[in-house]
């Protein structure tokens, strides 16, 4: 196999690996609003334990990359496309996380006989059609896509605001609540965080694409 050829098959496969995490951080993400609507703590655990697998790949990837840059030495686009998979890379991660801090706040509900508002999965739904649209732009290299997250975490944004100013009218009324509270209101930042991280993926796309800056 000639050395481009090589060069692009290993930026490929890096490419999909990096799908891969993004998938797995959403499965994450989905079994954590499983675990907290059905109040089962054993799997918000196995959600906690799961995440060191994630932070392994995102270390694989980064070593990959790395690697990649020190044997081939890449300019232009190529320089780019990998300096932006280490940048995403880091956003998946760090998505993972919100994952794991969600299953976190699981477990402290669980004391709690009370149901969890409708509002938090509106908020889950929302966010993993932006994480699909994100990885669609990714893979494609779509920039159009990737433009369209930023309306997309708006409306997320807006989501969360009007829930917390729900919450805090709770605890004004049911101050014994307020416990309870505060973790609903985590779990609803830790959902906002993670668009907010999608949104800095689709900065990235534009970024590779377009080789300037761009502030969704």
């Amino acid at each position: 196999m000639a050395v481009r050829e090589q060069f692009d098959q290993e930026l490929t496969d890096v490419k999909d690996n990096v799908i891969q995490l993004a998938r797995l951080s959403g499965k994450a993400l989905e079994q954590a609003i499983d675990a907290l609507y059905s109040q089962n703590t054993e799997k918000a655990e196995a959600i906690i334990q799961y995440d060191a697998k994630i932070d392994r790949m995102e270390m694989e990837i980064n070593e990959k990359a790395v690697l990649l840059i020190a044997k081939q030495q890449p300019v232009a686009k190529d320089l780019r496309r990998i300096i932006m998979t280490l940048r995403i890379v880091t956003d998946i991660e760090r998505m993972a996380d919100n994952a794991k801090n969600i299953a976190n706040s699981t477990i402290q509900l669980a004391q709690y006989e009370t149901s969890v508002p409708l509002s938090i999965r509106n908020m889950y739904e929302k966010v993993t059609s932006m994480l699909n649209r994100a990885i669609l732009a990714f893979e494609h290299e779509d920039i159009t896509l990737a433009k369209q997250l930023a309306v997309m975490d708006d409306e997320i944004d807006e989501l969360y605001h009007t829930m917390i100013s729900e919450l805090l009218g709770e605890t004004a009324t049911n101050p014994e609540k307020i416990q309870y509270v505060m973790q609903v209101a985590f779990i609803a930042r830790y959902l906002e965080r993670f668009a907010d991280h999608i949104t800095n993926i689709g900065e990235s796309i534009l970024y590779l694409v377009k080789g300037e800056n761009y502030k969704l």
